[in-house]
């Protein structure tokens, strides 16, 4: 384990899209540089039914990089009875470790919103019985997509509201769910004093860290497809903003990663992320 304040702090990149271009089109470097920077560990996310299959197919090529599977809202529409059975068994796979990224984008809107509420509605219930966290998509539906939730609550398997855009009464909603909150690289944007007002207040066992890769990169890389790697600049605004140590505050967000998606220890120690 890393305990050196001059060594490389461990980070976990608890939301990216490998199986996204152009990631997918470097994985194996992608995943060096990352290492070089300290990530211990990626959790690549699904967004439909293929997507999810390439996702699997990746992780399977890297010790250190696990799986989240489902429909994204903007995928809801596509999301047939056959393709959720689909992707009900493809759980079953010991590289899945949680079911997400799932939920309500009323931003966009490329899915109906009636189709959306009722795609979300039925994963939020496979997740609970496949017994995997569930990773959540919100954007501008924050009051319905929490209200579902609480209304499916408990959720024995915990889950992680991804990419937070919240305001601090949804923050708190979400830990009432015992769900973790995850910080993407929108926090290093210099106008969003509003997430690291949130941040700030956050419990420090509820955080994780992402990048949502090859989306969002931090500053100051942005304009760049993003990558696990740039996550250090999240930790390192993170941590600022919490008076926190960039070791302390990325071990601590690893080990809460860890345990939401039960990633193994070894992952600390593994001489592939060195």
């Amino acid at each position: 384990m890393i305990t050196n304040k001059n060594s490389l702090a461990q980070l976990v990149d608890s939301h990216a899209h490998l199986e996204l271009e152009p990631l997918i089109n470097d994985t194996d470097n992608v995943m060096r540089r990352a290492a070089q920077a300290g990530v211990v560990a990626v959790v690549t996310v699904g967004i439909d039914l293929e997507d999810s299959r390439n996702a699997i197919s990746i992780a399977r090529r890297f010790d250190n990089v696990f799986v989240s599977i489902g429909f994204h809202p903007h995928n809801a529409k596509h999301a047939k009875d056959r393709d959720l059975v689909e992707i009900e068994k493809m759980a079953s796979d010991p590289k899945v470790v949680g079911y997400g990224e799932i939920g309500l984008d009323f931003f966009r809107d490329r899915s109906p919103r009636d189709t959306q509420l009722s795609v979300f509605g039925h994963q939020i219930e496979l997740a609970k019985a496949l017994k995997k966290p569930v990773v959540i998509h919100l954007r501008d539906a924050y009051e319905k997509g929490l209200s579902m939730l609480e209304k499916a609550a408990p959720f024995p398997s915990s889950g992680v509201i991804h990419c937070f855009s919240g305001v601090q009464e949804d923050a708190q909603r979400a830990l009432d769910l015992g769900f973790y909150i995850s910080i993407p690289g929108t926090v290093t944007y210099k106008k969003n004093d509003q997430l690291r007002s949130i941040v700030a207040k956050l419990p420090e066992e509820r955080i994780l860290l992402e990048t949502d890769c090859p989306f969002l990169s931090p500053e100051p890389l942005r304009g760049k497809d993003c990558e696990p790697a740039f996550i250090v600049h999240t930790a390192k605004k993170v941590a600022e903003v919490r008076g926190s140590s960039l070791q302390d505050l990325g071990m601590q967000t690893t080990l809460n990663t860890m345990k939401l998606f039960g990633l193994p220890r070894e992952i600390l120690n593994n001489p592939q992320n060195s």
